[in-house]
């Protein structure tokens, strides 16, 4: 019986899960050149590496290694891919470190001084980071395992007690080894918690589009790793600013991601273009009005002479007022996704009157207009575009088919200045874009656009257009008071 409780429970569960409009893969195919950007990063962080002092004595040899810097990171063989559920591991085999530090020596009463070159060999780093979703949604590091090791160390002792450096370097070189496998995982933890957090805090969570709507990215579940790729499943809903609480139910078909060839894939449901036409309805952004000189002089014409019998029933001092051409969306636009391409169906109501000055506007008609959109999908950057044309166009009258035949004569010129004078502006709106859920500095190339039922998927390579140093060095936050306290990861991060 309980065990049928549970059943149940985890069916009410799995039908409450919200689905996602946006999903992104990337694919192992992205992690050479994730690999070779992160490196350089890497290489750039273990230079930074600050070694306290070694100091003690052995007999009558009193000595002291101070000012320790690493002055040179030497990777001859790396690897990272992606691991189940430790998300992505990093394994630097055989590196190596150059050194440069200050010698102070007392044997009996010689003192001997000076700066030394020493390097430090058979260094092997293996780091996993893992990912999550935080509780605003955002993705982050929220752990990061680290095992290193310097197998051996080598020091040009000379100079004055040659013999007796010789003597000693093994012993001074192994406390310094010693002294390096404990700072370089804290140091990979810091640029793990710390860093690349930094940079994932450019992800767009929850952002305004423009003065009517914003977007919800927020991950729905922590990141799953395969032996191939990284899924991320997004909320990818629009919303008006006015009512940023309000959101669309989610009925549309899931997106599913089944490509590897390309470094990154994105999907995008019906669901996430119906959110966006609804929000903007629900805005008040879906309307037009002409008046007067705004509306064309062959339409304005063309309109006194369709209603020129309504038009001479009224007073002399309202003939001659200007024209007004309202069009309004009269419901949400819905997309449809099919194989063989993308539509937005539009239905709209359009009013014509007379604006008398200083006095109430005087209706002539008011028809129903059905559009059919086709949409182009592109992605440029990391913007999604979106180019539409009209394909259908259809206007008729609610009250009598004997009007809606009356109408016949306008179905040209209204398509007309849709073609003209609408679709312009709505293209330049579109094609501006809504950003993609990346980091900044990291762009879309080769994009591929693919239509299936009912979502849309966009393979595309990745392309760094600021370095990691940049782009973190610019949003870092600052340094706390005990800089090296920040670093230190749990006891079980650091293995030597």
């Amino acid at each position: 019986m309980a065990l049928w409780g549970t059943f149940l429970i985890a069916l009410l569960v799995g039908a409450r899960a919200e689905l996602p409009g946006c999903k992104i893969r990337i694919t192992s195919k992205a992690l050479e050149l994730v690999k070779q950007e992160g490196l350089r990063f890497l290489e750039q962080e273990l230079e930074n590496i600050t070694i306290p002092d070694l100091r003690g004595k052995e007999g009558h040899f009193y000595y002291n290694i101070s000012e320790v810097k690493v002055m040179e990171l030497q990777l001859t063989s790396s690897e990272l891919h992606f691991q189940p559920e430790q998300e992505l591991m990093l394994q630097i085999t055989n590196a190596s470190l150059g050194l440069r530090f200050r010698r102070q020596l007392l044997y009996w009463f010689f003192y001997d001084g000076g700066y030394i070159n020493a390097s430090a060999e058979g260094v092997s780093i293996q780091t996993g980071l893992e990912l999550s979703r935080d509780p605003t949604g955002r993705i982050k590091v929220s752990n990061v395992s680290c095992q290193a090791s310097v197998s051996r160390m080598h020091a040009a002792f000379g100079g004055t007690f040659s013999k007796v450096y010789g003597f000693l370097s093994t012993f001074i070189t192994s406390g310094m080894r010693f002294l390096l496998n404990q700072q370089i995982c804290p140091v990979l933890y810091h640029a793990g918690i710390v860093l690349l957090n930094s940079l994932l805090n450019t992800v767009p969570v929850r952002s305004s589009v423009d003065h009517y709507v914003g977007i919800d990215y927020s991950l729905l579940r922590d990141p799953v790793a395969s032996s191939s790729n990284l899924d991320m499943d997004f909320r990818g809903a629009f919303f008006p600013l006015t009512e940023k609480n309000w959101s669309l139910p989610n009925q549309a078909v899931e997106p599913q991601l089944q490509e590897e060839e390309r470094m990154v894939y994105v999907a995008f449901s019906e669901f996430f273009f119906d959110s966006a036409l609804e929000s903007y309805f629900r805005a008040g952004a879906l309307q037009l009005t002409l008046v007067g000189d705004k509306v064309p002089s062959d339409l304005d014409m063309l309109l006194r002479a369709s209603y020129f019998g309504s038009i001479v029933l009224l007073s002399p001092t309202v003939i001659d007022s200007p024209m007004k051409l309202e069009l309004r969306v009269s419901a949400p636009p819905r997309c449809t996704i099919k194989p063989s391409g993308t539509t937005i169906t539009v239905t709209a109501t359009v009013t014509v009157a007379l604006v008398p000055p200083n006095q109430q506007e005087v209706q002539l008609s008011s028809m129903i207009m059905d559009l059919r959109l086709g949409a182009k999908m592109a992605l440029r950057g990391k913007a999604l575009r979106v180019q539409l044309d009209l394909r259908r166009f259809r206007i008729y009258s609610n009250h009598s088919a004997l009007e809606s035949l009356a109408l016949i004569p306008l179905q040209a010129p209204l398509k007309t200045m849709l073609q003209i004078g609408v679709m312009p502006m709505l293209n330049e709106r579109t094609w501006r874009g809504v950003q993609i859920p990346l980091p900044e500095g990291i762009n879309f190339v080769h994009e591929v656009v693919t239509n299936h039922v009912g979502f849309i998927t966009i393979g595309a390579d990745l392309h760094f257009v600021k370095g990691l140093r940049e782009v973190i060095e610019k949003n870092r936050p600052a340094e706390p008071t005990d800089a090296q306290a920040s670093r230190a990861p749990p006891p079980s991060l650091a293995a030597v």
